[in-house]
This record gives structure tokens, sequence and C-alpha cells, in this order.
């Protein structure tokens, strides 16, 4: 019997190389990709059309239209994973020393309130920092890619006036997440971000999930070993690369690269781990902190979160 097409949309990066060039295939699958530069556009077309069978996603877009009953259910394969900490900036000539003089001040918040990015910088400002997250104002600069989710009260969407970046280094507003401090006006809100970052790492093994893999559940009910065998191509790819970045030679390493191979200097351990049980204490402060950020109505078990046949497996 031939293969079926799956359409499938996944970054290219170093842990999805031998997918994409067709090294590496599920068995009884064929993955047809299409080539979607702005990764963030996929996930709103899926979310809201099931654009694809297969799609990457990040992890609260996720949950949140899991929540709304969207007819797709994760693989845990985590594409993509990132360190926050240098993502909240401040307008350089701001009045503002630190975290905690974000409380009773608007921050800018780049595209929806629900990004990944944003999300898991509130997770850092309130657990390491004591920020009072319902003291901040929240601006998103976008709208959420799940249409049918309402905001607190306290997030006000910023008027369409120009880019995030631009308005806070002009100063109004005074910070913002999401956003970088590569351009002039701009300037760190935590100091030594990095170091902070993989200290979190080392100290409390704090090592946020930006993506996940997802599958429509039409074609997870037709065919049940469908998640397992996706689990298995996307594993069997990512351990290819995992093999040229620990003896150093994969080609042109990208910033992410060197991101996972200092991981893997810190921890010894595998830097992009697949599976429940090697990220449960994550994806457990993922679903904690999303019900406070009001991203989640209520908890849900970590494995109502994940497809049928794949709850064991690790790789």
């Amino acid at each position: 019997m031939a293969d079926i097409t799956l359409r499938a949309v996944t970054q290219t990066q170093g842990p999805t190389a031998a997918l994409k060039d067709g090294t590496v295939r599920p068995r009884r699958y064929r993955l047809e990709f299409e080539e979607v530069p702005v990764v963030v556009q996929a996930f709103r077309r899926m979310v809201r059309s099931l654009a694809f069978d297969v799609s990457e996603m990040a992890m609260t877009t996720y949950l949140c239209a899991k929540s709304f009953g969207k007819p797709f259910t994760a693989v845990p394969v985590f594409l993509e994973r990132g360190l926050h900490h240098d993502a909240i900036v401040r307008a350089a000539t701001a009045d503002i020393t630190g975290p905690k003089d974000l409380e009773g001040r608007t921050v800018g918040v780049s595209r929806g309130y629900t990004v990944t990015t944003g999300f898991w910088t509130r997770v850092i400002l309130q657990d390491e920092y004591g920020v009072d997250l319902s003291r901040v104002t929240w601006a998103p600069s976008g709208d959420e890619h799940v249409t049918e989710f309402h905001p607190p009260a306290n997030v006000i969407p910023l008027p369409d006036n120009g880019s995030l970046a631009e308005r806070v280094a002009a100063g109004n507003p005074q910070a913002a997440v999401g956003i970088r401090p590569d351009r002039a006006g701009l300037a760190p809100l935590i100091p030594d971000a990095a170091d902070a970052a993989f200290r979190a790492l080392r100290d409390r093994g704090f090592y946020p999930i930006n993506h996940v893999l997802v599958v429509k559940d039409e074609l997870l009910s037709a065919h049940p070993e469908l998640a397992a065998d996706l689990f298995q191509a996307y594993a069997e790819a990512k351990a290819r690369y995992l093999g040229r970045l620990a003896s150093g030679s994969a080609e042109d390493p990208a910033p992410r690269d060197m991101m996972y191979r200092r991981v893997l200097d810190i921890t010894g351990a595998d830097p992009l781990p697949y599976g429940i049980e090697p990220n449960l204490a994550m994806l457990e402060l993922l679903i904690q902190h999303a019900v406070a950020q009001a991203i989640l109505p209520e908890p849900v078990p970590v494995e109502e979160l994940f497809a049928a046949g794949t709850h064991a497996l690790s790789g």
C-alpha cells in the first residue's frame, strides 16, 4: 500500500533537517512540507482553519487552542526551547531600575498576550524577581491566534501606531516583553541576561518549552499508529542533529545551535528531550502559570494534552 501523504509545516533547523530533506521519514507516511517563512503565521492558519495535517505550534497557543476545543492534539515532540531573560527591555531613558519597577506601569507585549515568549518572560518576572503580574497593565501590539480568547482585565491592546521597539525607545510604553535590546534607545531590564538564564537552568532546571508538534484529531483517530510514527521520525532526525552538535561538526551553527550546545555542556544531557517524562516538571510549570495568567481556564492533566500512544515514549 502506498504511503499516506500528510501536509505538514515545520521550521527548517538542525533538529528537523533530516526530515525536511527526506533523509528520515515516518513509517507509512510521507510528509509534504509547506515552507512558511514566518512560522507564527502557520500557527495562526492551523488554529483558525486547520490548514495542515501536521504542524509546529507554540506551546501556549496550543494550550489556549485546546481549551477552546480545537480539533488537533500534540505529540510530545518539543521542537524548540528558549531562554527568555533577555526578552524584556526598557527605554534607555526610563526611570526603571529593575523588574519590580514594572508594577503600576504599562508594559508592551510583542504580538498577542498568549505568545510563548511573553508568557515565559512573565513567569521569570514573577518567580525570580517577585513581580506581581496583576499590578502590571500588559499591552499587546497584535491580536491573538485563537480568536475566541478573551484576555484578563489588565490586558489592554496598544493602538496600532508604529513598531513596538520604536515606541519603547521613545518611552511610550517604557518597557516591553518579546523584543530584545538590539537597537538604539533600548536597554535590557535584566542585566547579564544570558548568565541569569543559564544560572536558572543550572540551579533549578528552568528550561522553557517553546514549540510542540500537533496533528489533526481526525487523522489520529483514523490512524492510531500515526502519533508514534511521527514521534519516532522526529526523534531520529533530532538524534542525527545532536550527533553533529556534540562533535562540533554542525554546519553554519546558528545562535540557537550554540545555545543548545551550551545547555548540553551545562547539563550533560540532551538539550532537546522529547517525551512527557523527561519534560514533566516544565510541562506542569507551564500549566500552572497558564492558569495563573488566565490563558487556561483551569488545570489539565499533562497526559490529556498529548496523543494516545505517545505517553510512554522518550527520545
